[in-house]
């Protein structure tokens, strides 16, 4: 029988962690081989009805394998996969790859709730409490505009190295796109996918595997249409200690929480345009400032921090006694203490109590409790009674000790080679998969790429994303194939189901432009 050991720890995109380097997929090796198993799967019937029209698919859950560079297995990677029935021709029907973040997260979020055929009902952004859950037909699924494979990465899920493989094979940058280039490769060759239209989605850590990921899939021959970045990180060393990046990134985020919560005026204008302002201080006259340090003359400090102030709604003795830098941890304690609560920092719609008003961090995060029950029970039950799926394996919705082991190094794809030859490797670095991106977007000016960003989220905020996509040195004509889209909510978008139907609309647009004529 299934069982779950772990509480579900949503995609985040943590400090950077120890460096270790990339491991080949056939290294290192298990002491004692773990037994290869069969691949497996269940297959049932079931009908959606979206905008009145009735949608007859079979959802497959199961296990494929994927080969080490000997050609022998050495991950068993689990997957549930829905298929429109009655499509004569695979080249006019789209298939979407899905994954969550993490590193080290399954798919169970996106799976029960964003664009699957069937979405858990939760209480957000308040808590959303104890079973029963109820798990009703997704009205704003993307089944009508393309096959979806749900995808939980290796040692997450019911995904497991096996044979002489280890979570270190697959516990990195380069080792997890590895895995998941094998793993769609085999997966379209099984089921006869080659020729469809195909698109990568990624939320969170999985956006920084995708950015990576398409390239390799393009220099492998695979072309991707499209590529959906749901909560983006595409560069690590925006965390760097030291840097004031992520205090300039973070603040127009804090100021849509801000006027979220009424903390702040914005004399007439739209919310578009009290963010424009928002982002024009924060590359203007904020970056100059934090960028003298503690050299910015007293009046100047005066003067940010009325600014800020305004933008954040926190107290100017607060930002000054801040040093201007406020993190999203602090931020969090502070703008709500008056009425003792903290805030959620994947949403921060989602509010909590805390121990005290008077302490500096908050103990929890709201936006994290408020939901992990619901996606996790939900999804076992559904898996049980609805997919007849069994295992006897333990299905981990957060792989144990797979982001404490992460290898974050990279090695970017080679540019420049000199007379037209192959450029050397470029050096290894945390992860920086932006480069990545644009690598593929030249190599194949038609892919498009769409960025949806939540306003509220504090993980991998919107100007962050803004900037690392806009500094890809692409030239206009590619540009206009990156698209962007804000939303009312947080990391997990789709939580805000208003939200949630908006993303839908969004994303069959998107679609429609990425592979026209499919259907």
């Amino acid at each position: 029988m299934m069982r779950c050991t772990l509480a579900l720890c949503v995609f985040c995109a943590g400090a950077l962690l120890a460096q270790r380097g990339p491991g080949a997929p056939t290294a290192p090796a298990a002491a004692e081989p773990t037994p290869v198993p069969p691949e497996n799967s269940s297959v049932t019937e079931h009908e959606l009805t979206l905008d009145g029209k009735a949608l007859h698919y079979a959802a497959t859950a199961g296990t494929l394998l994927i080969d080490d560079e000997e050609e022998k297995p050495y991950g068993s990677i689990f997957y549930v996969a829905y298929t429109l029935a009655g499509v004569s021709d695979p080249r006019t029907r789209p298939v979407t790859f899905l994954y969550n973040g993490g590193p080290g997260s399954a798919s169970v979020p996106l799976h029960m709730a964003s664009v699957g055929p069937m979405r858990v009902v939760t209480a957000s952004p308040a808590a959303s409490g104890p079973a029963p859950y109820q798990l009703i037909p997704n009205q704003y699924s993307l089944l009508d505009k393309s096959d979806l494979v749900f995808v939980d990465a290796p040692g997450t899920g019911f995904s497991r190295p096996v044979g002489r493989a280890t979570i270190r094979n697959f516990a990195g940058t380069d080792q997890d796109v590895q895995a998941f280039l094998k793993f769609i490769e085999r997966y379209i060759g099984v089921n006869h996918r080659w020729n469809s239209p195909k698109f990568l989605f990624g939320e969170s850590y999985g956006t920084t595997r995708s950015a990576a990921l398409v390239d390799a899939l393009e220099s492998d021959g695979v072309a991707i249409n499209g590529v959906v970045l749901m909560s983006t990180i595409l560069n690590y060393f925006t965390l760097a200690p030291g840097s004031d990046a992520v205090f300039i990134g973070n603040l127009p985020t804090y100021a849509a929480i801000a006027e979220h919560y009424e903390k702040v005026q914005h004399k007439g204008k739209d919310l578009a345009a009290f963010l424009n302002e928002v982002r024009a201080f924060a590359r203007g006259p904020y970056a100059e400032a934090l960028a003298q340090g503690h050299n910015l003359p007293a009046p100047q400090v005066d003067a940010i921090a009325a600014k800020l102030a305004g933008y954040t709604g926190l107290s100017q003795q607060f930002l000054k006694e801040a040093n201007l830098r406020v993190s999203p941890v602090r931020f969090r304690k502070e703008l709500m203490r008056d009425q003792r609560m903290i805030l959620g920092r994947y949403d921060a719609r989602f509010e909590g109590t805390d121990t005290d008003a008077a302490g500096e961090n908050p103990g929890y995060d709201p936006s994290g409790t408020g939901v992990s029950g619901a996606f996790v029970t939900a999804f076992h039950d559904y898996l049980d009674r609805e997919l007849k799926y069994t295992s006897k394996e333990t299905y981990f919705p957060h792989g144990p000790n797979v982001n404490q082991m992460w290898d974050h190094t990279h090695r970017p794809p080679a540019t420049g080679g000199a007379g037209g030859g192959q450029a050397a490797a470029p050096p290894l670095r945390d992860a920086y998969v932006a480069g990545d991106l644009a690598d593929a977007m030249r190599k194949d000016p038609n892919l498009k790429v769409f960025s949806v960003n939540g306003l509220f989220d504090l993980a991998t905020p919107f100007f962050i994303t803004e900037f690392d996509l806009s500094h890809m040195e692409l030239e206009p004509k590619l540009r206009q194939n990156i698209e962007f889209a804000y939303y009312p909510s947080g990391h997990m978008i789709y939580l805000n189901v208003d939200a949630l139907k908006q993303l839908k609309t969004d994303l069959a647009t998107f679609y429609a432009k990425a592979a026209p004529g499919a259907r």
